[in-house]
């Protein structure tokens, strides 16, 4: 069985240009590597008309239970402009102690190390009583409607059991140990548009404003306190993130108005609920103002927590020994594919320093990179005793 060493590795899933919607050959290629370490593999594409085609990874060494399942994504941002960059994004440099190139930090150095990891311990445990397992998806950064979620449906229609699963996305603020995530807000997107009647703004009894109805419906929704918080999770909060009315001319009352906004919210809260709570306060004050409306919701996750366990306090004490910082138990951040990860297994996050992601000169620090391989083949040791 090869050795597997974490930095030639990610230098080598950089080099494929996999930004979203495009494979360009890396998940075929990360296959091989798995199939030589003596996975048992299957790369999953799914498509529907109304949406692009993804390929997926699940890769399995072993047969028995427990499974421990590591999840991630090679798909990247694009790199933005070329010129601001002090090496090609998709052929990597290391300088001065860090490796350069876009997925180098979110998240293409995460699975290297990983995979890496376990060529250490298989090297060492020629036979492990379980299971190893990949989860990769080439659509975490886009819409991924056809990405881990539908790898999750497979995976439950198969009774494919994963025991636990940790997801490699760069937790980390500022030092590698400072952070594991044990689960996400929830997130869902609102687009309301308020129906009213074109006129001259000399004659406004002849019309009927709808930004009338949309200022007050966006004041109240910005004043709703939902929660303080918990002890787990920040308080819920709305952003009004666009408002819109596309009219060029002074003169004239328009006769659409529209507004998107953002809620991200604890686990105190579900999407059913907020959206009753919301559509009550639009109806009210459209009915006063005789305004007609139209709203659409859009929910990329519910919230969710994942109970520390004994695999949880495990992993906490290995990032402390290999790194002396002893890693907050966090749910901040934005949504991961553990939102539909956890519906079939307990899952956290640990990975890389998040400083650079989706940046121009997106980077990671060797020594980091080390330290990281170290803690996966540590975790792994340690949950097959």
């Amino acid at each position: 069985m090869p050795i597997i060493n974490e930095l030639q590795l990610a230098k080598e899933l950089i080099r494929f240009p996999s930004v979203t919607k495009t494979d360009a050959g890396v998940i075929k290629f990360l296959e091989k590597k798995l199939k030589k370490l003596g996975f048992k593999t299957k790369i999953l594409e799914f498509k529907d008309k109304n949406s692009y085609p993804v390929k997926n990874l699940y890769a399995r060494l072993g047969t028995t239970s427990p499974n421990f399942c590591y999840a991630g994504h090679l798909d990247v941002v694009p790199p933005g402009n070329l010129n601001d960059w002090t090496v090609n994004p998709f052929k990597p440099a290391v300088k001065k102690g860090y490796l350069i190139g876009r997925g180098a930090n979110d998240m293409k150095s995460s699975i290297a190390a990983f995979v890496a990891a376990v060529s250490n311990f298989s090297e060492v445990n020629k036979k492990f009583g379980g299971s190893i397992s990949l989860l990769i998806t080439g659509d975490e950064e886009g819409i991924a409607i056809n990405g881990t979620k539908k790898v999750v449906e497979y995976l439950r229609k198969r009774k494919e059991k994963i025991d636990f699963c940790l997801v490699g996305e760069p937790t980390n603020p500022n030092k590698l140990g400072e952070m594991i995530k044990i689960g996400r807000r929830g997130s869902m997107n609102g687009k309301l548009s308020i129906i009213g009647i074109q006129g001259h703004v000399a004659y406004p009894n002849r019309a009927n404003n709808p930004s009338t109805s949309l200022v007050q419906i966006l004041k109240e929704l910005k004043e709703i306190k939902f929660d303080k918080g918990t002890k787990d999770f920040q308080p819920t909060n709305l952003e009004i993130t666009k408002i819109n009315i596309d009219n060029s001319a002074d003169n004239v009352i328009p006769g659409l108005a529209s507004a998107s906004f953002n809620i991200r919210f604890n686990n105190k809260h579900t999407s059913y609920k907020l959206k009753n709570k919301i559509n009550k306060i639009i109806k009210q004050i459209c009915n006063k103002n005789k305004s007609k409306y139209k709203i659409e919701y859009s929910v990329s996750g519910e919230a969710f927590l994942t109970k520390p366990n004994r695999t949880t306090f495990m992993i906490q004490n290995i990032i402390k020994k290999i790194t002396k910082i002893k890693p907050h138990l966090s749910t901040t951040g934005g949504t991961s594919d553990a939102r539909f990860i956890r519906k079939i297994a307990p899952c956290l996050e640990f990975g890389l320093v998040g400083k650079t992601m989706h940046k121009v000169g997106e980077c990671v620090s060797l020594s980091d990179l080390k330290k990281l391989t170290l803690i996966y083949t540590k975790i792994l040791d340690n949950y097959f005793k």
